[in-house]
């Protein structure tokens, strides 16, 4: 057994004090880092519990968007008024995403820190660059039916596993930090990495930075027509193979006026490409167009054999995730009423 140091943090000053060891973890709801620490992957020596910070409020931010608390919990995040009405492609992401159970207690903050679910990096006993770099990767060659089709390297094909983060990329959040160094923001297209040398560092984090919130700029332009769809082995509770974040800005002629296209469970970070979104504006809304913008998202995709199916599923769900959004949002927060508090 590891000994730990638990400290409940009166304030943020008191969170980033230099009292505490080095080998600190910031802990919220703690749904993936305790699950981290069980398996050994995770040893830090000391847990610095956040949830008395004052960083639970969802709010309007100044610049006329939304500010989202890093310790609101991904249920309450989902159901709020603010969240529901003007950021629906949001809370369909977050609906989708692990079980009511998890929902209620998982962060925001949280959320955006999830470690990949590669069966190789859970288990000690096998080679893990991203766990000890250097040590090399099992799954390459190994099981890799979850694994990256775009972003990878020969050091790591892991995907990072959040439904909330590929909306929010989507949606152009800024990730606001803090530090005994100040507070800095971070635009989300910046916050997770990519593998290349270094599959350890999942963040553009530093060392010791707190999240405190996330803000969405405004977005009332796409909030008639987002959709956000997620392919899996079950209907519950379970990782995507493929998601979609799509969003689209429809004038009255049928042109598309501005698009967001973002693919989840295909690379280390949340996939998004500029061509693929120009590819949409100033055309027609419809199958062609659709099919094109796929093309240009999934180009350089490359499966590692058990995978390779990912690439037509990424392909298809494109497509249909931008049918979807064409249709008009769909409203599923009323399928989960009353399973969860707000």
């Amino acid at each position: 057994m590891n000994p730990i140091t638990y400290v409940e943090a009166a304030d943020v000053a008191g969170a980033l004090g230099h009292q505490y060891a080095s080998e600190r973890a910031f802990i919220a709801g703690g749904t993936n880092l305790i699950d981290l620490m069980k398996e050994q992957v995770m040893r830090p020596s000391t847990l610095v519990d956040v949830n008395g910070l004052p960083l639970d409020a969802i709010e309007p931010s100044p610049a006329g968007g939304l500010l989202l608390g890093a310790t609101a919990r991904n249920a309450d995040t989902a159901y709020h008024p603010l969240v529901r009405d003007g950021y629906p492609l949001l809370t369909a992401a977050i609906l989708a995403g692990a079980s009511p159970q998890i929902r209620n207690m998982a962060s925001n903050g949280g959320n955006l820190l999830q470690r990949t679910r590669c069966h190789y990096f859970y288990d000690i006993a096998t080679a893990c660059n991203k766990r000890a770099p250097g040590s090399g990767c099992a799954a390459i060659g190994g099981l890799t039916r979850q694994h990256a089709i775009l972003g990878a390297s020969a050091h790591c094909i892991a995907t990072h596993p959040s439904d909330m983060c590929v909306a929010l990329a989507a949606l152009e959040a800024v990730v606001h930090v803090v530090s005994a160094d100040g507070t800095r923001q971070i635009a989300f297209a910046d916050f997770h990495r990519l593998p290349e040398d270094h599959p350890e560092r999942d963040t553009t984090l530093a060392p010791g930075e707190l999240i405190t919130h996330i803000e969405l700029p405004p977005a009332a332009r796409f909030a008639a027509h987002s959709a956000y769809l997620k392919f899996r082995d079950r209907a519950s509770y379970a990782f995507a193979l493929v998601s979609v974040a799509a969003m689209l800005d429809v004038g009255d002629d049928g042109v598309v006026r501005d698009a967001r296209l973002v693919l989840g469970s295909v690379a280390h970070k949340p996939w998004r490409a500029p061509l693929a979104e120009a590819a949409l504006i100033g055309r027609r809304a419809g199958p062609e167009t659709f099919a094109h913008a796929a093309e240009l998202l999934l180009s350089g995709a490359r499966g590692q054999g058990e995978n390779d199916f990912k690439i037509t599923m990424a392909r298809r769900a494109v497509i249909r995730a931008l049918e979807q959004a064409l249709e008009g949002t769909h409203d599923n927060s009323h399928e989960f009423a009353g399973k969860e508090p707000l």
